[in-house]
């Protein structure tokens, strides 16, 4: 979850002058970040070799 504190200090990071869409893809990128650490952290990954049968198959 997105607190009052990261995002002012997403705001203190961006340059002087930005768009209402940099702040939301800063915003969407922290959250997807935060996100995957917690899936890591629950043990909900996808090992590499998996990941490279997987595109083995979708090659086909």
């Amino acid at each position: 979850m997105l607190t009052k504190d990261k995002v002012q200090k997403s705001i203190e990071n961006l340059p002087e002058s930005f768009t209402i869409d940099e702040l939301i893809d800063r915003l969407i990128f922290i959250k997807k970040v935060e996100e995957g650490i917690k899936q890591s952290e629950e043990g909900k990954v996808v090992s590499n070799r998996d990941v490279q049968l997987m595109i083995e198959i979708w090659s086909k």
